[in-house]
């Protein structure tokens, strides 16, 4: 059957963009962009597929419960471990205290709980310093407002995470997180690394991306804990101590979680704000 004019340009015209497009998808997802992610860690920047059963941790809802009294004085163990597993710039080093990216910190509690705090609380809770993360929570501001679906809630265990190649660095999501636990990247951070010092088997990231906790989902993978959580552990012992980090399933009953919270009282952060934050505090 012969081909008349018009069909040939189409086809000649379809076949012609498809090798152009190619090309600049690679890049997109490889190092032209300056965002190199293993093979074995893909699932993590994508809406998840295939954690292998029997291998990785699973949930219906993974949860943080924070005995405060339980810190070590002066302990920033579950920082160090959390910045130097996930490529987290040192704030130190790098050029302008604006340009710091943290993932875990510490603050105090009239910034962690504004709306609680009265003349009459405890002294001894207005000298602590509090852990404060990602909240994960189960109606995440972050995930209504990210407009390329960078921002992510994990359907089958309720952690919310980033892919971050669909980041285009609008900010909406650090505008609507009522926590302030996202960071910017304002300077390439790769930059304040050593590169032996580099973790690399969690990808690094470029200039222009929102960063933020992801209670460690790489490592649920695998079927280990987060690490600040298993740092705390540790640290926490040496110091004959119950450990102040616990995670685990808060739709399980018998959970370590949801027993620390039937045998102590606790608070989450700005709760009147519907968020429903996944991160408790026993105080």
């Amino acid at each position: 059957m012969g081909m008349n004019r018009r069909k040939f340009l189409k086809i000649a015209g379809t076949s012609t963009l498809a090798s152009a497009v190619k090309p600049a998808a690679d890049a997109l997802a490889g190092e032209k962009l300056g965002f190199t992610i293993p093979e074995t860690l893909l699932h993590l920047f994508h809406k998840p597929t295939g954690f292998t059963p029997g291998e990785a941790l699973t949930a219906k809802r993974w949860a943080m419960v924070v005995n405060v009294k339980n810190c070590p004085e002066g302990c920033k163990a579950c920082t160090e471990v959390c910045h130097k597993v996930h490529n987290v710039p040192d704030a130190a080093k790098m050029e302008s205290p604006r340009h710091e990216i943290k993932w875990i910190w510490h603050a105090k509690y009239d910034h962690v709980f504004p709306g609680q705090k009265h003349k009459h609380i405890e002294e001894a809770l207005k000298k602590i310093p509090f852990v404060v993360l990602c909240n994960h929570c189960e109606n995440p501001a972050c995930v209504r407002v990210c407009p390329t679906k960078a921002t992510f809630k994990r359907k089958d265990d309720g952690v919310v995470l980033m892919d971050m190649h669909r980041c285009i660095g609008c900010r909406f999501c650090m505008a609507a997180c009522p926590f302030g636990a996202r960071s910017f990247n304002w300077v390439d951070p790769r930059r304040f690394i050593k590169e032996e010092e580099q973790n690399r088997e969690f990808p690094t990231r470029m200039k222009g991306v929102v960063e933020k906790c992801n209670f460690c989902a790489e490592r649920l993978a695998k079927g280990q804990i987060p690490a600040c959580v298993e740092t705390c552990r540790e640290a926490t012992k040496k110091k004959g101590k119950e450990p102040a980090l616990v995670f685990g399933d808060l739709e399980d009953p018998d959970s370590e979680v949801r027993q620390l919270l039937r045998s102590h009282y606790s608070l989450r952060r700005k709760p009147e704000l519907g968020t429903n934050p996944n991160v408790y505090y026993i105080v």
